[in-house]
């Protein structure tokens, strides 16, 4: 049985092959790190339960496969996500360059309100560096992007990458920029929320009708 929330966040998380995808999937819901390198067919699910200002938020993390052969499955998992973390190699300058596309495709096929963080990944290989963080910080600003750097082996900023996109969502969601009755918005109502607000409706519908009924008797 899942736990209660108030509020249920779709997340993917994107970008190429063996930049620490699915390691920062695991540490963040885990806590744990594979060593051995595993190609992600298709996608891959987690959950991460965060409080927040007396509320409690449960994220869905869907890991999606960096091959280009698994693109269009890639793109069918953006609809109705909230946030898109869109993640490279800082040892692998290829995979940031590729950062750039992954970064169009969360603009095009995502909500135009989706929250998109660009993550660096790997710091913990720090000697063998291609990609500076300032470089990283310029791309962030240029798309008008949050920008952390972490390590999935050591668990560095990873938190923080889930805390900060969080804090921002939640903000934005108390001051209504989201329209929670359009699923797109990729965030959902928790249902017993819904249900208790349902039956005080109820109750209210028949208090009016009481008071309808003695009104006229």
């Amino acid at each position: 049985m899942s736990k209660k929330f108030d509020y249920l966040l779709k997340y993917i998380i994107v970008g190429d092959v063996a930049v620490g995808k699915s390691n920062l999937l695991l540490r963040s819901v885990y806590n744990t790190f594979k060593t051995e390198y595993v190609t992600t067919i298709g996608v891959e699910f987690g959950e991460k339960n965060i409080d927040y200002n007396n509320k409690k938020y449960q994220i869905q993390i869907w890991d999606t496969a960096g091959q280009e052969q698994f693109r269009s499955i890639t793109r069918a998992y953006y609809k109705n996500a909230v946030c898109a973390l869109v993640v490279y190699d800082i040892t692998n300058r290829e995979t940031f360059e590729s950062a750039k596309q992954w970064i169009d495709d969360c603009k095009n096929y995502m909500a135009k309100n989706v929250i998109i963080v660009l993550v660096g990944n790997k710091i913990d290989l720090e000697d063998k560096r291609t990609v500076t963080k300032e470089e990283g910080q310029e791309l962030a600003e240029v798309f008008g992007l949050l920008f952390f750097e972490t390590s999935a082996k050591t668990g560095d900023n990873v938190n923080e990458v889930f805390n900060k996109s969080l804090e921002e969502i939640a903000r934005r969601i108390d001051s209504n920029y989201y329209n929670l009755s359009d699923e797109t918005c990729g965030i959902r109502k928790s249902n017993e929320t819904n249900k208790n607000t349902q039956v005080l409706s109820k109750e209210g519908n028949k208090d009016n009708a009481s008071k309808k009924k003695k009104s006229c008797c």
